[in-house]
């Protein structure tokens, strides 16, 4: 049970580390998760089941999350569109693709075929099996974790958060925004339709309706985290995402194990995540204007104390 929730929390902070991509770092609401993820689910599942090697199939998964958000930037950056519009048609256009994908069907099955967790369960037979999920699962995500971190500190990296801030910035320094966001927006889907396929292989099927309200969830997470500890530091922030998608999905199993003892039923989630989210960004900017207040009370008295000593 335990480790469930670990297991979920992990897989959920893989999406999570490609919505921080849009949202916090390149600063652009993109919708495209909604669709992305779905498409990453259903590609592995359709490589696996086609006798595919599993490391090809998760390759093929984050490719085509790639492909999503290249669509995504080319209609933000061509058709001048808002990047929330563009997210939106994106992810209208990929429920039909990934009913495609599936072979016109809603959902796959992949309970007879061999899976990554039935890779971890037999490399790790000594444990018990959801305890080799977990360890597995840990791996894996810490793996992309540091290969994130790294990316980041690079020059491209760099830019993708200069990005962000202020364009301007990007732009004087001779770089190409337009181009920035084809590579911001691509690794952004491809994370998250990496974590579709590891969720598809976890819960054994993928599904065409697998990404409603991902993007609310993710950034439920992220902000969860954010009230952790404060930083810059692109390693602990990507922890604190990893430590969020945690917490949420703990949240979430005790709305489902305990719920029915306040009136919540598993139909309320999708409510309670909003409201969480709200309450999130009520507290985030109360907490910002604290700070702004005490720094301008600090800096004002010690003007004052210099006028004194003068």
């Amino acid at each position: 049970m335990l480790e469930g929730i670990f297991v979920e929390g992990l897989i959920f902070a893989v999406m999570a580390m490609g919505i921080l991509i849009s949202y916090r770092i390149l600063d652009i609401a993109d919708l495209t998760c909604d669709g992305s993820v779905a498409t990453g689910a259903a590609v592995a599942a359709m490589c696996i089941t086609a006798g595919w090697s599993i490391p090809l199939a998760m390759l093929m998964a984050f490719l085509s999350g790639i492909i999503c958000g290249l669509v995504t930037a080319a209609i933000h950056n061509h058709l001048h569109l808002p990047g929330l519009l563009a997210g939106i048609l994106t992810m209208t256009m990929l429920y039909s693709v990934n009913l495609r994908i599936l072979g016109n069907k809603a959902n796959v099955p992949l309970v007879r075929v061999n899976t990554m967790y039935d890779w971890f369960r037999s490399g790790l037979s000594f444990l018990p099996p959801s305890a080799a999920s977990l360890i597995g699962t840990l791996v894996i995500v810490l793996v992309i974790k540091v290969l994130f971190d790294l990316f980041f500190r690079t020059d491209l990296g760099v830019s993708i958060g200069a990005l962000g801030g202020n364009e301007q910035v990007v732009i004087s320094l001779g770089m190409n925004p337009s181009v920035l966001k084809y590579i911001g927006l691509g690794l952004s889907n491809g994370l998250i339709a990496l974590s579709g396929g590891m969720l598809a292989q976890y819960q054994g099927f993928a599904d065409a309706n697998l990404g409603q309200g991902m993007v609310v969830q993710g950034l439920a997470a992220i902000m969860l985290g954010e009230f952790l500890f404060r930083t810059n530091r692109i390693s602990l922030i990507t922890l604190r995402v990893i430590l969020g998608s945690i917490i949420y999905k703990g949240l979430m199993f005790l709305g489902r194990r305990y719920g029915y003892l306040v009136g919540i039923t598993p139909n309320d989630f999708k409510l309670l995540t909003g409201l969480l989210v709200i309450i999130s960004l009520i507290v985030a900017s109360t907490r910002t204007k604290f700070a702004e207040g005490k720094a301008r009370k600090d800096a004002v008295q010690r003007v004052m104390q210099g006028g004194k000593d003068a």
